[in-house]
């Protein structure tokens, strides 16, 4: 059944009428005023310090905290901002709002603060208490990050500084590559559209395009060389004050991951980089061609020569989804329906996709859709965080925000399901190209990103030793690390290393690696769903599992043990399984 989709978020409707409308300040008072009266009682009266029974009930308002301190104001200023990057009402509205929402948080830091640095023998008490058995993980992981919180005074000054320290030097950025523009066609396009387009391309043209969206990131690179050592800089500054050893170990932790057993993953994948190598060596073979340019790391090797319209890639999706259980293609459905999915490009619109959500928020995603396969699994991918995000409001309302390493696995699970879905539909010659793309897709999801990972590294420790790190040896050290997974095959120019002026993740300290751990553990999930469908109900167990438990435990529940490097190692095998396959292919194709 085809059914008409909306294809704009309505904010009006799911959010506020404007920028002016009363009832964002109406909101804000009232997440003020809950604020000012917890932190009143709860500042005078101790006693939650000492007893389970206190404490239990603490902890119930400030859990009514995460309803009453409404996060739909900035969040609606910040989808308008999503939409139009020369929105300055909406850009001066999240200025403000973050200021206040930190001012709020700060009222509240003394209640963790205190909370976490109880004496070890109360700790051990509200650990065992049957009273606190529903906040036991929340407590549990206070209890063993408190080591890194500081003074009260200290953690209000960092907070009150974040924004204009890191997030406006970022917005800056940001601001720019939006509304930069570059030619294509006779018309001027927005850079972050002609970055889309650069894989659906003829080789002629993708290259001039290339070219011409390299010069734009290269112009650009001055402000992103002082945005990028300013607040890396500025981490250095935290890290030291937090007693982090790592640039990284702030991120794990914030991910609720174990330092272990990801640095083992990025070692694992690192030291199978020959896979990706082999992958590229292949593609270049397939395109005809001895060596390929960084312009063509995520070409097509051929045409499907049917579009994918929206309306029919929401058909494939959702029934893709209804097999696997009609929970999911109801959420689907939902979100489509209800105008929280924005679909096509638009001038002066982020690039890339991405799915919001929050405790008593819409879910909303937002999608660059150019009618072809790549936007199919685009949308799979991103309504598989939706529905991970729906799902987990299941849980109280301190377990709703899932850790980002998780996240990644949700995503990359139902975007498994769709491809299956869509590989049905197709061809033999189809079905070689699109088995390319996924393969494709799983190389620069776990071996791109973690070749990031390590340039971050290298990158935050050299800022460190050295005070700052030009623009040009950003680029060289991007071209490094671009080159260990990319291999002979792909040949690099100098400008090629300015991709690291739009590439937005780095800005999010770290937190590639969650790409690489998600798209492994979702390999391994989804193929026990395909030897047993009823495993489906574990997967569910996962979805709904929020933020209740670290990742490790929760993929435990559905009997992976992520802690073993073995497992990730065996993960890769997998995908050295289908570079063999795409290989054999090629082979055939040849003759």
């Amino acid at each position: 059944m085809t059914r008409k989709y909306k294809t704009d978020w309505n904010l009006r409707k799911l959010f506020y009428t404007s920028i002016k409308d009363p009832k964002i300040e109406n909101d804000m008072k009232k997440s003020d005023r809950a604020t000012e009266a917890f932190a009143t009682k709860y500042r005078a009266d101790k006693s939650w310090l000492k007893e389970p029974k206190a404490l239990a009930k603490a902890l119930t308002a400030y859990e009514r905290l995460y309803v009453e301190s409404s996060s739909a104001p900035i969040l609606y200023a910040s989808y308008r901002k999503e939409l139009n990057a020369d929105d300055k009402q909406a850009e001066a509205l999240m200025n403000k709002l973050d200021e206040r929402y930190t001012k709020n948080g700060n009222k509240l830091v003394f209640f963790m603060l205190e909370l976490a640095k109880v004496p070890v023998s109360v700790q051990k008490r509200f650990l065992k208490s049957p009273e606190l058995a529903k906040y036991n993980y929340f407590l549990k992981k206070l209890f063993e990050n408190a080591k890194h919180d500081l003074s009260e005074k200290e953690e209000k000054i960092l907070s009150l500084m974040s924004d204009v320290s890191h997030g406006r030097w970022v917005q800056a950025v940001e601001n720019i590559v939006h509304t930069a523009e570059v030619s294509f066609g006779g018309k001027l396009i927005p850079v972050s559209e002609a970055i889309e387009k650069l894989r659906m391309l003829p080789k002629t043209k993708r290259h001039a395009l290339h070219v011409s969206i390299m010069k734009v990131l290269r112009d650009i690179a001055p402000m992103a060389e002082s945005e990028l050592n300013a607040i890396i800089a500025r981490k250095k500054i935290t890290d030291e004050l937090r007693g982090f050893e790592e640039p990284f170990d702030a991120t794990i932790i914030g991910y609720e991951n174990e330092r272990k057993s990801v640095l083992a993953m990025v070692e694992a994948v690192s030291e199978r980089f020959d896979i990706a190598r082999r992958f590229y060596k292949t593609k270049a073979g397939l395109m005809g061609e001895k060596k390929l340019t960084y312009a063509d790391r995520g070409a097509r090797i051929g045409v499907i020569k049917k579009k994918i319209s929206f309306e029919q890639a929401t058909n494939i999706v959702r029934d893709a989804f209804y097999a696997l259980h009609p929970r999911y293609a109801e959420i689907f459905e939902r979100l489509l329906l209800n105008s929280q999915v924005d679909v096509y490009p638009k001038k002066g619109k982020s690039g890339g996709a991405f799915c919001s959500g929050a405790v008593s928020s819409p879910t909303m995603v937002l999608l660059n859709h150019v009618d072809d396969a790549n936007s199919l699994m685009t949308l799979a991918h991103e309504m598989g965080h939706a529905i991970h995000t729906e799902r987990s409001k299941k849980q109280q309302p301190m377990y709703q925000d899932y850790s980002t390493a998780v996240a990644e696995t949700a995503s990359t699970f139902f975007e498994q399901v769709a491809f299956d879905a869509l590989t049905d539909l197709l061809s033999e010659k189809e079905r070689l190209i699109v088995a390319h793309d996924h393969l494709q897709d799983d190389v620069a999801t776990i071996f791109r990103q973690i070749a990031l990972f390590n340039f971050e590294r290298d990158l935050h420790n050299a800022v460190r030793s050295t005070g700052l790190v030009p623009k040009e040896e950003i680029a060289k050290l991007m071209n490094k690390h671009m080159s260990s997974y990319l291999g002979k095959s792909v040949s690099l120019t100098e400008d090629d290393g300015y991709f690291f002026v739009y590439w937005s993740h780095i800005r999010r300290f770290f937190y590639v690696y969650s790409y690489a751990y998600g798209k492994i553990i979702s390999r391994a999930l989804y193929a026990r769903v395909k030897k047993d469908a009823s495993y489906i109900e574990k997967v569910d167990a996962f979805l709904s599992a929020g933020g209740s438990a670290s990742p490790e435990d929760i993929f435990a529940t559905c009997g992976l043990d992520v802690r073993s490097q073995d497992f990730f190692k065996e993960g890769l095998m997998d995908i050295e399984n289908d570079l063999v396959e795409l290989e054999h292919s090629a082979k055939k194709r040849k003759k």
